[in-house]
């Protein structure tokens, strides 16, 4: 204590922060606590000082304490801040696989039963997933621009650390730009793959919100794009092959961007990659827009992933610019062609690697190894270019990039590639069947006055041809719906089964019918729907128009228009013309509306001049050659109808009865069987059946009615049939006043037992 209070005396005239500084230093081996706690004036209040020790962040730089000398990727992989996520990252439904979510939640909660009650679902389980999978597959090889867009920007898909470290053997990220900065949106680095060294740079983006904040959404200021080009002329130098991963929706367009130079970064970038001397080689693995990504993607080849975009501008900006309004965002998707297999037609985009149904967050891995093999197949080509040739061919490949030329018809293999209503040949061929059809109908109308064959030749070509491009056009359908092979394999039984002449199963039939109806749903969903719907229309217009033809050519038979001609002179003559003027005038001051109602004296006469022009028509018949049977009976007249209208109830009581007992009948198995085996005939032998083939079916066809026949006569149907018959006679007998024997004529009763009964 004595030396502090001598200390204290010493330093009575100085400051505290002159004593502080000074004791920073340490003051004869005094601790500085002790110092700060000592009184600076005894005279004075006691200030007593203490200072606080920082315990400061432990750094991890460049090594953990824990290093891991055999992590994949070496020692310096530590050097890298992309560490494995600590916790899963959350699945994330897009709007179009609602419905596959609602399947997937059908399958947990069905299993979910099962290990409940212990009961055996796995027949429906099955069911359930092989409809998922269907549903699935339908829906990723549908996809439509604007759902591609979203699969790319899908928040789990995997990043370019992501790939990287799942393709090399061995990776170093270098950092800065060596003028002061780093910027974490753009990565790049060393690595090997099957023992060959590349230089990798790509846009990263985050993996969670922490991580998307960190590096700025994956969008780079200019000193990620002056990083990359540092490692570009590192790649030339040394010699290594360049591969750039691109998946940036644009360069950071803030204001210390621009004044920092954004423009210029990416316009010397672009310069530089057309002089590298080394093979270059861009994949986009998400969305890439604008010149932020074109400024690391001047590749001699450049690759998509399926599920990715490559875009000027974004749909919502595109939508936004040219429909006022970010909701066309769908519209403007379709018509910027951004899709990976678009960009492959224009030829801005050199190949297209395959994801798996779901995207490439569904399997990361898989998709990675998909780039690999891509990446090691592309540069086996590239490496085999001389420096000339490389830097020639990176020219070329943008030079030749919005090239057009007139008059020269499209290839058949970009034909084949481009969707049917963009071919300018499928315009021509969908309006000239339409044109054709007018023209034909046309033809029709005029064969009235002229030579039908040839009218009756072209209809029936076109038809032909039309039919034929239906079927290509179903058989395309059928390809898009992924139905293909099922179809085969159906067709292939089925064959099976005729060349056997066997019935057809009912596991088969029940085959056919669910394909045919989930072909019938999924038909609008098919890429060629319109085309299809368009030709089936025709098809239709030029199938009426042949039935048309058809019908106008059997009413003008040469026979048919002499008939007509001689019951014209008939009805026209003037005496003919007098007695039915007369005979409608007597009806007329009658006053009677029905038959029935008139004096039995202008019945009789009226009866009497039908009588007459009927013979006077017979006889204009029989002057052209023809025999003419005149059929009449009493039982005939207004009043036996009426009375023989009393049994309609009957009859057709009788007839329901009667189609009841067919069907009844035609339900047994036997006579079931048998009539599936006629229709499996009748199909076997077509149009044009031979010899052999009539003589089954008529055999058939017997044994059916025989039987059918057979079932009727045992039933009570027949006596009620022979009972009703002998009914409605005496009626007709008793209401004509007629006898059997005087009748000359026949009345016929038809019923459904599918015989003609005739009674004298």
């Amino acid at each position: 204590m004595a030396s502090i209070s001598t200390l204290s005396a010493a330093l009575s005239g100085t400051s505290a922060s002159d004593l502080l500084r000074s004791l920073s230093n340490g003051v004869s081996g005094i601790p500085l606590r002790a110092l700060g706690r000592a009184r600076l004036n005894p005279g004075r209040k006691a200030i007593s000082v203490s200072a606080k020790l920082r315990k400061g962040k432990k750094h991890e730089y460049p090594w953990p304490d824990d290093a891991d000398e055999n992590v994949k990727g070496g020692v310096l992989t530590h050097l890298s801040h992309f560490k494995p996520l600590k916790e899963k990252q959350k699945p994330v439904t897009l709007d179009f696989e609602k419905p596959l979510v609602v399947l997937e939640k059908k399958i947990i909660d069905v299993r979910k039963m099962a290990h409940e009650t212990g009961l055996d679902f796995s027949d429906q389980i099955l069911s359930l997933e092989n409809k998922y999978q269907q549903a699935l597959k339908d829906l990723y090889t549908h996809l439509t621009p604007i759902q591609r867009v979203n699969i790319a920007r899908h928040p789990n898909r995997p990043t370019f650390l992501d790939h990287v470290f799942n393709i090399t053997e061995k990776f170093v990220e270098l950092h800065g730009d060596r003028l002061g900065y780093n910027d974490p949106a753009i990565v790049t680095g060393i690595g090997t793959i099957d023992g060959r060294r590349y230089m990798f740079m790509g846009h990263q983006k985050g993996r969670n919100t922490k991580e998307n904040i960190q590096r700025n959404f994956g969008m780079p200021t200019p000193h990620g794009y002056r990083k990359a080009l540092r490692m570009m002329y590192y790649a030339d130098h040394h010699g290594f092959p360049i591969v750039t991963f691109i998946d940036t929706p644009g360069a950071f367009a803030d204001l210390k961007s621009e004044e920092l130079g954004q423009g210029e970064a990416i316009a010397h970038n672009l310069r530089t990659m057309f002089g590298l001397k080394v093979p270059i080689i861009s994949i986009v693995i998400g969305e890439g827009g604008s010149g932020g990504a074109l400024a690391i993607g001047c590749a001699n080849k450049l690759l998509m992933l399926e599920s990715a975009v490559f875009y000027v501008a974004s749909p919502e900006a595109c939508a936004a610019i040219l429909w006022k309004s970010a909701k066309a965002s769908p519209q403007a998707a379709e018509k910027l062609k951004i899709t990976a297999p678009e960009l492959c037609k224009l030829q801005i985009a050199d190949g297209i690697i395959p994801e798996p149904l779901g995207g490439a967050h569904a399997d990361p891995a898989w998709t990675s190894q998909q780039i690999k093999i891509a990446i090691n197949e592309t540069m086996d080509e590239l490496l085999k270019m001389d420096t000339e040739e490389l830097l020639k061919h990176r020219m070329l490949k943008f030079r030749k990039i919005g090239g057009f030329q007139e008059g020269i018809p499209i290839e058949r293999k970009r034909k084949v590639n481009m969707k049917k209503k963009e071919k300018p040949i499928r315009m021509k061929s969908v309006q000239e069947p339409e044109t054709k059809v007018k023209k034909v109908k046309q033809k029709s109308v005029k064969a009235k006055e002229s030579s039908i064959g040839n009218s009756d030749l072209d209809l029936n070509k076109m038809i032909e041809k039309l039919n034929k491009e239906v079927d290509f056009e179903f058989s395309e359908a059928v390809k898009a719906m992924g139905l293909k092979d099922r179809l085969a394999a159906l067709r292939e039984e089925f064959s099976k089964a005729k060349s056997l002449d066997r019935l057809i199963q009912p596991a088969l039939k029940d085959k056919i019918e669910k394909l045919s109806d989930e072909f019938n749903r999924g038909l609008s969903k098919a890429p060629n729907y319109e085309n299809l719907k368009n030709k089936l229309e025709m098809l239709k217009n030029l199938s009426e128009s042949k039935a048309l033809s058809v019908k106008d050519v059997k009413e003008e038979t040469p026979l048919k228009q002499e008939i007509n001609k001689k019951f014209a002179e008939v009805l026209g003559r003037s005496d003919v013309r007098e007695k039915y003027e007369a005979l409608r005038a007597e009806i007329a001051n009658s006053g009677a509306s029905t038959y029935m109602n008139l004096d039995p004296e202008l019945q009789k006469k009226i009866d009497k001049v039908k009588m007459e022009i009927q013979g006077e028509l017979s006889d204009a018949l029989k002057s052209l050659g023809l025999d003419v049977e005149v059929l009449t009976s009493k039982a005939e007249g207004l009043s036996g109808q009426a009375s023989l209208s009393l049994f309609k109830p009957k009859i057709k009581e009788l007839n329901e009865e009667i189609n009841q007992g067919i069907e009844s009948v035609a339900s047994r198995t036997d006579l079931k069987d048998k009539i599936e085996l006629l229709k499996l005939e009748v199909a076997k032998a077509g149009k044009t059946p031979d010899t052999t083939s009539r003589n089954k079916i008529l055999a058939l066809e017997q044994q059916i009615k025989q039987s059918l026949a057979a079932a009727l006569d045992s039933s009570d149907l027949k006596n009620k049939h022979e009972k009703l018959m002998e009914e409605i006679l005496e009626t007709a007998e008793s209401s004509a006043g007629l006898d059997p024997k005087e009748n000359d004529g026949d009345a016929r009763i038809q019923t459904n037992l599918g015989a003609e009964h005739t009674f004298a």
